[in-house]
Formats: C-alpha cells, sequence, structure tokens
C-alpha cells in the first residue's frame, strides 16, 4: 500500500520542524541534498488531497501550499530521532547551544547591553576558558619551527627509507616530548564551537518564542516576554522575541554592503575585517624569515597565507553579520595570545617594509628548544642504531696530528 501525498507531506513537515534548528549548520552538504530531495515531490502538491487520494498530474494547476514559517515555531532542545545520524549530531551540540545562547541572553536582555557588545563578551569568556588548550597548540607549532633543522638531518640521513624515515622522525618527536598532532585539537574545537554560535545567531535570535531553549533541567533560568508567543504558526514574517539591531545592522542577517553580479556573491565590510585579521594571525604563526627555517614547505605556506585568509571573504554574502563579531573578536584575541608567546613570527617583511620596533623583539613568555629525554629512547630505536654506528665510525679514524718532519737518515754520530 502506498503512503498518499497528504501523509508524506506530514511526515516531512515534522522532520523539518524537529531538525530546524540543526539541519544546516550541522551537514551542510547533506542537508541541502536531503532538503532538495524532500521538498521538490512537493511543490505540486494540495494540502487539501484526501487520505488515498491520487498525486495530481504535473499538467494541472498547482495550489499554492501555505507553508508555515520555522521561525514562528516555539525553539527548543533537539532530541535523538530520525534520521539518527542527524538527530543524534542535533543532540549533542544542543549544550554547547544552549550554553552559548544563555550567556547571550543573559547580557543583551538582562543587563540591557549592546547586542554586538554582548557577543563580544561571550566570545571573550570563550576563549579566556580556551587559553590553556590554545597555548599547547602554540607552543607545540613553535617547538616544531625549532626542531626543523634536526629534523630536516634525520632525513637526509635515512634518505631513501621512507619506513625509516618514518620511525625516526616519530622516535625524535617522543624523545623532545613534542607532539605535532595536538595543533589539530583547538581547529578542531573552533569548528565545534562555529557551529552552534552560527545556530544562535540564525535561529535563536530569529525565533519567535526561544523560553524552552533557557530552560535546563527542569528549571527555566530566563524567561523572555515574547510579544508573538502566542500567535499559532502562519506563513508570513514573524517578529523576533530578542532584537538583534544594532546602528540599524541585524546581527541575525547577512550585513551585505555590494554584491558582486558576476560572481552572485555579496561583499561585507565585516568579513573583509575577519579576512585581514586572519591574514595577520596566520603569517604570525611562521617561522621568522631570519631563523634560516626557509624550505619548500615553509614557502609554500607563506604562499598559502596570502590567499587562503580572503576565502572568508566571500562567506559574507550568506552567513549573520553576529558570526563575522564572534570571529573578528577571537581572532584578535589568538593574535595577543601569538603575540606574548611567538612574537611577532613571520609577520615582516611586508611587501619589503621591517619597522624597527619589530626587528629583535623577544616575545613576553619565550619558547625554548626541548631537550632530548634518553629516558624516552628504547635499545632498539632507530636513532640509537645510527648513532652507534656514528660513534663507532667517529673512533676508527686517527685524529690528523702536523708533527715535525724527520729525516730518513738516522742520526749522524
Amino acid at each position: 500500500m502506498t503512503p498518499s501525498a497528504s501523509s508524506l507531506r506530514t511526515v516531512a513537515a515534522t522532520l523539518r520542524v524537529q531538525l530546524r534548528p540543526w539541519i544546516i549548520p550541522i551537514a551542510v552538504g547533506i542537508g541541502v541534498a536531503i532538503l532538495l530531495a524532500a521538498c521538490a515531490p512537493l511543490a505540486g502538491v494540495s494540502p487539501s488531497a484526501a487520505p488515498g487520494s491520487p498525486v495530481p498530474s504535473l499538467a494541472a494547476t498547482p495550489t499554492p501550499i501555505l507553508t508555515p514559517n520555522p521561525q514562528s515555531i516555539p525553539l527548543q532542545p533537539a532530541q535523538p530521532g530520525s534520521p539518527p545520524v542527524i538527530g543524534l549530531l542535533a543532540w549533542l551540540f544542543t549544550p554547547v547551544f544552549q550554553s552559548l545562547f544563555i550567556l547571550l541572553v543573559f547580557f543583551a536582555e538582562i543587563r540591557g547591553l549592546n547586542m554586538a557588545i554582548a557577543i563580544v563578551i561571550v566570545t571573550l569568556i570563550v576563549r579566556v576558558l580556551l587559553i590553556p588548550l590554545y597555548r599547547k597548540q602554540i607552543v607545540s607549532q613553535k617547538r616544531t619551527q625549532l626542531l626543523a633543522p634536526e629534523l630536516k638531518e634525520i632525513q637526509r640521513r635515512f634518505k631513501g627509507d621512507r619506513v625509516k624515515v618514518q620511525a625516526a622522525t616519530s622516535e625524535f618527536y617522543k624523545e623532545r616530548g613534542v607532539n605535532p598532532a595536538s595543533g589539530c585539537l583547538p581547529l578542531i574545537l573552533q569548528f565545534i564551537l562555529l557551529i552552534p554560535m552560527y545556530s544562535v545567531f540564525s535561529q535563536g535570535l530569529t525565533n519567535i518564542d526561544p523560553n524552552r531553549m533557557l530552560n535546563v533541567f527542569g528549571i527555566q533560568l530566563i524567561t523572555l516576554a515574547c510579544p508573538g508567543a502566542n500567535v499559532p504558526p502562519h506563513p508570513g514574517p514573524v517578529v523576533p522575541c530578542i532584537n538583534s539591531n544594532v546602528l540599524g545592522i541585524d546581527l541575525s542577517q547577512p550585513n551585505v554592503l555590494f554584491h558582486l553580479p558576476i560572481l552572485g556573491i555579496g561583499i561585507s565590510v565585516l568579513a573583509i575585517m575577519s579576512a585581514l585579521l586572519q591574514l595577520v594571525q596566520s603569517r604570525m604563526a611562521l617561522p621568522p624569515a631570519a631563523q634560516g627555517v626557509d624550505d619548500q614547505n615553509t614557502r609554500i605556506q607563506r604562499q598559502t597565507m596570502l590567499f587562503v585568509p580572503f576565502i572568508s571573504i566571500f562567506y559574507g554574502g550568506f552567513l549573520p553579520a553576529g558570526l563575522f563579531i564572534y570571529w573578528i573578536v577571537s581572532t584578535i584575541f589568538s593574535i595577543v595570545q601569538q603575540y606574548l608567546i611567538l612574537g611577532w613570527g613571520g609577520m615582516f617583511p611586508v611587501f619589503g617594509w621591517h619597522p624597527a620596533w619589530a626587528m629583535g623583539h623577544t616575545p613576553r613568555f619565550p619558547v625554548a628548544i626541548p631537550a632530548a629525554d634518553p629516558t624516552k629512547r628504547t635499545p632498539t630505536s632507530v636513532l640509537s642504531a645510527t648513532d652507534d654506528r656514528a660513534a663507532k665510525a667517529a673512533s676508527t679514524v686517527r685524529p690528523r696530528e702536523r708533527t715535525a718532519r724527520k729525516g730518513r737518515r738516522g742520526r749522524r754520530r
């Protein structure tokens, strides 16, 4: 027995309501594909079709469907459900979303601060809590740069043997107490925080009644007076419960300065500022040119850092303006943290300009080359075997001594 068009439409509408706050940020590509697949067959289906009635043909005039605006449905925490993967991810991200949203509502609605200032405060709170993790990443990255010459010598020693190169590199990092993979954790964490933060602006600030999101374990932490909370879902525009307008800019919507007709994208001033600050942060993370660490990988990184940050400019056409404020403040915080540990790094020279105040600068908390720990080296280590062979080879070489040249003739009598 095939399901009717009305029942299919009801199931699809129910799924959209349950996954409303999470389907876009969690699975961008997969979510769009599912959305297109779910909405395409429903474009010409009449909501008044009786159960069991045939689906109208494509040649018939379609009856307009009045779909309720998702923002007119009260926002509530996600529950693990169908589909399993997206529902589970939405449920896992809910605590992070609630924490950020409650902080933002507290400073904006309870303290009566400007929404932009509230975003700045929430961003600073998040970054202060993550100082140890980001410091570990910066220190690990700096130590890896300082050990680059020794690592290059190891690669030269085992040139042609990829297995020994990998084993020696792993043992070398273990002996020095450096874990290059630790630098990936803050990047993953930043992505994890970026998804709920995007939902805070795109879903929380635009919803007609987000009071259920302010309820934790049955305790209503904050109660908002939403004027349109009792209005039933309707297809027209809704008035958000939270005012997110600052100086005429709606922080829950993209703030586009002008459009590029050729590319079909919008350009935002906040996106340009974010790209420039990311460029500064990326260049400061590179080793200074004066250190002599200028191998092929470093040169590729220097060239890539000039273009990658500017990709974020194209995000300004569809990401909320509040998300760029979060991004800008977080990047400035990272720049200050890197300055205290790395100094200016590879920031200069810029187009041949190297200011005097940036030359010979010593960081506040400098990072030293990690010393080798002999206890971490095993007897079967590849480095131990090569060092022993090098020591034996050096002991068999007789040192050249300059002595007075003696003649072959004997002593005169």
